[in-house]
């Protein structure tokens, strides 16, 4: 196999070892068969037309046409021309599977399901990556550029993957890259000729570069690479790591037993503020329970009860098996009623949450699949991938009902809970304390305290409900909020969690959904209008406690609703009014969320699948940004090489005509009678020609000598060029001489890169009117000192202009015209004397 082929191989696997990242978001994973039989042809079609020795634009042509031709034949034939021709049938087809892919990613769950639309995000944006990786990797020699499209690919996929074995797709891609890597220097040593690394102890030859082991450099690349691949995979594992998104996964520590493992997540406020403002409530849960009554039937996701300024979120926990029964739950004491009930709950099929609502307490859960146990917050873990999507369960709860007395009288609780549950950060501002002190002015226990708080926040306080404010839980938006005081559940159950603190009762804040409406069917029914965020407070001999500070949503407690009792009083005084809200219509796919004329909407928060979205998930939002990010790349991408090509081209004629490459006099480009604008090129090419036929000076005598002054003449010719580039143009009647004077002049050069444009017309001269021609050494180191010179007396913005927009490279153009024409000239010629001979022969009379 030739370096060329190697390189475009390696290329090949590269990309594919890059897209393979992007398992884990679908399945199942036969896209990845196909993606590979496209990118097999475009790099097919890639090295045949460089075995042609086409000019690189041409190739990336040829490759790009094929991939169009070939993403047409395989998504939308049926309204194509011939199948495989994309009209413009096909191209509407190819918008309206983009869109529907776009839309397809937002509506499903990791591991979302390969529709139409997603199969081509998934295998367009393979082959656009894979084309740009071919283009700068073989055509046009620059591997580690190649490395961003693959890096593009890789992060899109590993910041949306929740797959534990992540670290395997990090080694794919970057085995992938390295390979690229290491064979790109394997083709640029092969060029380098035989290579010796001395001699032995003994004077015996030690090893050679051809045949046998691989070469020194290229035994050191490798292990270079395995070096910094194992580095890769070793550092960042010692590093701190960041949380991911909204409710993150479950991630499993390396514990054994039981007690191994651990979870954490983060603050779910994104994801609530997007769904409160949703118009669709899309059914999650459905549930039936032998309760007498669901007010009370909070689904519990998670608490959040870590506040450090910045954002309210769950701490880090260590995770256990699944017990059963679950343990006691902390802090309930057996003098407090309770009543057991028992809820069936039904998972929508698109809701994928890697966390289990259920009642809170919970006793026992009765549940298929990899499922772990948090003690702390009492909450259930998809472990590996499990999410609750489809999933049927079953819940023994318990209904907590305590007394104002018990409350009023709870004793203080166990210092270490104590210390946990009421640490604010140094950065909450004095207002949230002073106000939380004002409001329960009086007050003579934590339960009174807490009961003022809610009635100040529903009721009292002159506070509004809107989902449309600027969201935010840190110190900052606390004081925002109780100074403009309008927001939603999360500003309202924040807030009075951080005020609990400060007045020393423990607080926590409780992430989930209220009891939803019936369906009536002796069924309940859970919408994404459901979800919802309230504190938890801390009683000893009750536990973690319910309170509702949210107006319009929800219902208030009944152990928050009787006057506040006195510890003296031997009997409760009657209960108030309840201010428990109706019950809302059972949620429907199409209902929209009605506004009052205050602006207040019923719109409730979407609780996150793996991350929340206003679809579902936030994971879902993150990959239907990241596949809109990769469509945005695949349209860049051709726009973006289109902007390269004159500097593309410029490098690679350079490259062409300064490497000793023989061919036509401008290296390359054409002989100089058929392009324009060439100093010197068309007397000298007529004074060559004219010798050669007179019996004048000829052509160097020997192979070497005619070699040698190709050089030289392709020397000239780009000394001649990288003047234009700057600015000097070229004139047809100079001579050499004139020409040297002239760029000379105008490029302001002195010293070395003068003498050497000199030196260059002088070798010219001698190469085409010297009776025995004796080219000029050195020529392409004189052309380096001449573009050296006119870089550094050009003005900045001249010398990008030249490296960005070369003016000789209207050349291309020319060229691309004059082989136009000769086919259009070859074309018309076959047609008229085709036409000629079915024109019936006249005959005379």
């Amino acid at each position: 196999m030739s370096g060329q082929a190697r390189l475009a191989f390696c290329a090949w696997l590269a990309t594919l070892a890059a897209a393979c990242a992007l398992l884990p978001l679908v399945a199942p994973a036969g896209w990845i068969a196909q993606a590979a039989l496209l990118l097999g042809i475009q790099t097919l079609v890639g090295a045949a037309a460089r075995r042609l020795s086409l000019a690189g634009s041409v190739t990336v042509a040829a490759q790009a046409l094929v991939s169009l031709l070939l993403l047409t034949f395989v998504f939308v034939r049926e309204n194509a021309l011939l199948g495989f021709l994309p009209g413009p049938a096909a191209l509407d087809s190819f918008g309206a599977l983009l869109a529907q892919g776009t839309v397809d990613v937002g509506r499903f769950a990791i591991p979302a399901p390969v529709t139409e639309g997603i199969r081509l995000l998934l295998v367009g944006g393979v082959v656009v990556i894979g084309l740009l990786v071919d283009v700068l990797a073989v055509t046009y020699r620059s591997a580690a550029p190649a490395g961003l499209p693959l890096l593009a690919l890789y992060s899109v996929a590993a910041g949306l993957s929740q797959d534990g074995a992540r670290p395997l797709w990090f080694l794919c891609a970057a085995g992938g890259y390295l390979l690229l890597l290491l064979a790109e220097g394997r083709d640029r040593t092969s060029r380098w000729g035989r290579m010796f690394t001395g001699t032995g102890a003994e004077g015996r030859p030690a090893s050679g570069a051809t045949g046998g082991a691989a070469p020194t450099p290229v035994r050191g690349g490798r292990r270079i690479g395995a070096l910094a691949l194992g580095i890769a995979l070793v550092v960042p594992a010692a590093l701190p790591s960041l949380s991911g998104g909204l409710l993150d996964a479950a991630r499993n520590g390396r514990g054994s037993g039981e007690g191994g493992g651990t979870v954490s997540a983060v603050n779910p406020l994104v994801a609530l503020q997007d769904s409160l403002n949703q118009p669709d409530n899309r059914t999650v849960l459905t549930y039936r329970t032998n309760a007498e009554s669901t007010s009370e039937l909070y689904l519990r996701i998670v608490a959040l009860d870590q506040f450090d300024g910045t954002a309210w979120r769950p701490s880090e926990r260590r995770i256990t098996d699944l017990p059963r029964p679950l343990p006691s739950p902390p802090g309930l004491s057996p003098a407090v009623r309770t009543e057991t009930v028992t809820t069936s709950f039904q998972a929508a099929g698109w809701y994928a949450q890697n966390w289990l609502p259920m009642p809170y307490p919970a006793e026992e859960v009765r549940i298929d699949g990899r499922w772990r146990f948090e003690p702390e917050g009492r909450t259930l873990v998809g472990d590996r991938g499990q999410t609750t999507r489809g999933t049927r369960y079953e819940v023994d709860s318990l209904v907590v009902r305590p007394t104002a007395r018990q409350l009023a009288n709870a004793p203080e609780p166990p210092s270490e809970l104590l210390e946990e549950y009421t640490r604010v950060p140094d950065s909450l501002p004095d207002v949230v304390a002073e106000t939380a002190r004002d409001v329960t002015e009086g007050a003579r226990s934590h339960y009174e305290r807490a009961v003022r708080l809610q009635d100040w926040f529903s009721t009292d306080g002159g506070f509004r409900y809107d989902t449309r404010v600027r969201a935010g839980s840190g110190s900052a938006a606390i004081a925002r909020f109780l100074e403009e005081r309008e927001g939603f559940c999360v500003h309202f159950s924040f807030s009075m969690a951080a005020m609990a603190r400060t007045l020393g009762i423990p607080a926590r804040v409780a992430v989930g959904f209220t009891p939803g409406a019936s369906d009536g069917n002796g069924g309940m029914t859970v919408g994404l209008q459901d979800a919802h965020a309230w504190p938890e407070l801390y009683f000893e001999g009750v536990g973690w406690t319910r309170f509702e500070p949210t107006p319009n949503r929800g219902n208030t407690p009944e152990y928050t609703l009787p006057d506040l009792p006195s510890p003296e009083q031997p009997e409760e005084p009657a209960p108030r009014p309840s201010r428990t809200a109706e019950p809302r219509p059972g949620p429907s796919p199409t209902e929209e969320c009605a506004a009052d004329a205050e602006g207040r909407t019923d719109c409730g928060a979407a609780l996150p699948e793996d991350g929340g979205s206003a679809d579902g998930s936030f994971l879902d939002t993150l990959l239907s940004v990241g596949a809109t990010a990769l469509l945005v790349a695949g349209t860049a991408v051709p726009v973006l090489g289109l902007l390269a090509l004159p500097l593309l081209w410029r490098n690679t004629v350079r490259a062409r005509r300064l490497g000793g490459a023989a061919g036509a006099w401008p290296g390359g480009a054409g002989t100089p009678s058929a392009r324009r604008g060439t100093a010197g090129s068309a007397r000298e090419h007529s004074a060559r020609e004219h010798g050669a036929a007179s019996g004048g000076p000829a052509s160097p005598a020997t192979a070497e000598e005619r070699l040698r002054g190709d050089r030289t003449l392709a020397a000239w010719q780009e000394m001649t060029d990288s003047a234009w580039d700057y600015g000097i143009l070229p004139e047809e009647s100079a001579t050499p001489r004139m020409a040297a004077e002239r760029v000379v002049r105008l490029g302001g050069l002195e010293g070395e890169a003068a003498e050497a444009a000199h030196r260059l017309a002088r070798g010219v001269e001698r190469v085409l009117y010297a009776p025995d021609p004796r080219p000029a050494e050195g020529a392409v180191e004189d052309v380096r000192r001449v573009r050296a010179g006119l870089r550094a007396s050009a003005r900045r913005g001249e010398r990008l202009r030249a490296l960005l927009l070369p003016r000789s490279s209207v050349r291309l153009l020319w060229a691309v015209s004059a082989r136009w024409s000769a086919v259009s000239e070859r074309c018309g010629g076959a047609l008229r004397r085709g036409i000629s001979r079915l024109r019936p022969s006249r005959q005379r009379a």
